[in-house]
């Protein structure tokens, strides 16, 4: 089992799903990025999903794209966030999945991308614009170095697509709950629970949902109907707003008790 398959599987024993928030690596700067990784590690974290920032975020709201252009303005690159990667391994244990666009990986080379990222600490990738059809030279690359390789799935999938998504992925399979990007949302689609349990048809594994989760009560909602629920943008826009005070830290573990907490109460 990967680590990332002892962390959801460790959540279904507890009865209930992973939480699993997301940052961007190097907003306001990968120093405060570590210090960030343990607080979320600390205060309801199962599994943590760090992004890589991206000059061309197609997938993302104007939350995390203000995020992104903020960290890619101090300077943050690949190398920089798999070195915070291994400084966050030091003192957290969590699972950290790395979200990241293709462009910087092959960029940088798949075979020398996953050699570093395995060195790191990183337990698994989810390429954001990767396509699955594609997956049959990467996978085998990541696999082999022991990252787990992360699907997304949309409302819009075929039922070909979750199958082959159901095949390639690793770890978990991540759903979007609505087309479109990230961002934070008044209401879940009505519709989430049939489709997740379309997902679950084609793959054994867990399926997180993310995207327009924000709230205690939409994390509740869909960790009765999903493995592991994704919250970023809410998140995000806490290191957005208290980013240059001292507070941050003790503001964003405030919000992460406040999100993680229907989960943990199911215990």
């Amino acid at each position: 089992m990967t680590v990332l398959d002892q962390a959801f599987a460790r959540c279904a024993a507890e009865k209930r799903a992973a939480f699993v928030p997301y940052i961007t690596a190097g907003d306001p700067s990968l120093t405060t990025t570590v210090e960030l990784v343990r607080v979320l590690a600390e205060n309801g974290a199962d599994v943590i999903e760090l992004g890589v920032p991206f000059s061309d975020p197609i997938a993302d709201g104007p939350v995390n794209q203000r995020a992104a252009a903020r960290a890619l303005a101090a300077g943050t690159t690949m190398s920089g966030v798999l070195d915070a990667v291994s400084r966050c391994r030091r003192a957290v244990e969590v699972p950290i999945v790395l979200f990241t666009y293709f462009n910087p990986i092959h960029a940088r080379g798949i075979e020398r991308f996953a050699e570093q990222a395995q060195a790191s600490g990183v337990s698994g990738v989810l390429c954001v614009d990767l396509p699955v059809e594609e997956a049959e030279d990467v996978v085998p690359v990541f696999r082999g170095r022991g990252l787990d390789a992360v699907f997304l799935l949309a409302p819009t999938s075929t039922a070909e697509r979750r199958k082959r998504a159901g095949v390639w992925s690793s770890g978990f399979v991540y759903y979007v709950s609505r087309t479109g990007t990230t961002g934070e949302r008044a209401e879940i689609p009505a519709t989430l629970e049939s489709e997740v349990k379309a997902v679950r048809k084609s793959t054994r594994l867990p399926v997180a949902v993310g995207f327009g989760i924000s709230t205690p009560a939409q994390v509740a909602a869909v960790g009765r109907v999903a493995q592991g629920v994704v919250v970023g943008s809410a998140l995000v826009r806490v290191v957005e707003e208290h980013g240059a005070s001292r507070e941050l830290s003790s503001v964003l573990a405030a919000r992460m008790r406040e999100l993680s907490a229907p989960l943990h109460r199911r215990r």
